[in-house]
């Protein structure tokens, strides 16, 4: 049984003893507990010998900090990834990594359970074709943050490229049946994973969409739980994962190439390297 994670707000620490010592040193703000980028960010306070605390939090909840911050002048450090709308909104920079703990260029890729090319062969093609481009899913990101669901966003972003999505579909026809879909709660991950739903739909299958955190993503995908996902983020960020469950797991391609992650500040920020931040630790908030 699948169990769903919800996370929308800050979790901080309390303020006494140990912790209260914690919370006068700089803070990366993160995301939830276990993801990948929460990992590497684990990793990189410990090789880069960073007097920071990680803040697990959300998708949204690291966003709205960011939001607050720049609003108001204040530095800050977020665990960040592109594609993601804000760097359409705000001037952002990663900070650089001569350590090369987060990797590289990522790519987002498609995962499926062992059997499902074989149970559901048209579901598995429209999977397998589906790719775009990174300001393309932007788009779709940044209308959700502007106030649309992400069904609507969807609704919109399909009914606006028609070529691509036969492209995507061709000429498969669906006969009803039920395709499970995992995702992450990323905003990369709810705006492109509701763009497959009602791909999938408009081929004339049922979906059903289920949130879950990377690791127990990877985890039901590997066991059946789930036919597939989306959400796969390669090769370094969820390598961790895809390690553990690689041989009860099928490839099926990349969805989007040109992907990033790392830790991001606003540009008004004066270093531009990680191993700077100790030197400016009083600066953050």
């Amino acid at each position: 049984m699948l169990v769903v994670l919800l996370t929308g707000c800050i979790l901080l620490c309390g303020c006494t003893g140990e912790q209260s010592t914690q919370m006068q040193k700089g803070k990366i703000i993160g995301i939830e507990p276990g993801a990948g980028i929460m990992q590497k960010t684990e990793v990189a306070i410990q090789d880069y010998g960073l007097d920071y605390t990680l803040v697990s939090s959300s998708s949204a909840g690291m966003a709205s900090e960011l939001t607050k911050a720049i609003n108001s002048g204040k530095w800050i450090v977020v665990t960040g990834w592109t594609p993601h709308w804000k760097f359409a909104r705000f001037n952002l920079k990663y900070l650089d990594d001569p350590k090369g703990i987060y990797g590289g260029e990522e790519y987002i890729g498609a995962l499926a359970r062992k059997g499902f090319e074989t149970d559901n062969p048209g579901a598995y093609v429209i999977l397998s074709r589906f790719s775009w481009a990174s300001d393309e899913m932007a788009s779709v990101m940044l209308a959700i943050e502007d106030g649309k669901t992400p069904e609507n966003a969807a609704d919109e972003y399909i009914a606006a490229h028609p070529d691509q999505v036969s492209s995507w579909i061709g000429s498969v026809k669906g006969d009803g049946s039920l395709v499970t879909v995992g995702y992450v709660l990323w905003d990369s991950e709810i705006a492109s994973t509701n763009v497959l739903k009602k791909v999938l739909e408009q081929a004339g299958y049922t979906v059903k969409m289920v949130a879950v955190d990377a690791g127990p993503l990877y985890q039901a995908v590997s066991t059946g739980d789930v036919d597939c996902t989306i959400s796969a983020w390669l090769p370094t960020t969820q390598s961790t994962y895809m390690d553990k469950y690689r041989d009860n797991l099928v490839e099926v391609g990349k969805v989007l190439t040109g992907a990033k992650v790392g830790l991001v500040v606003p540009d008004y920020v004066t270093i531009g390297s990680i191993d700077e931040l100790n030197s400016v630790k009083d600066k953050f908030q």
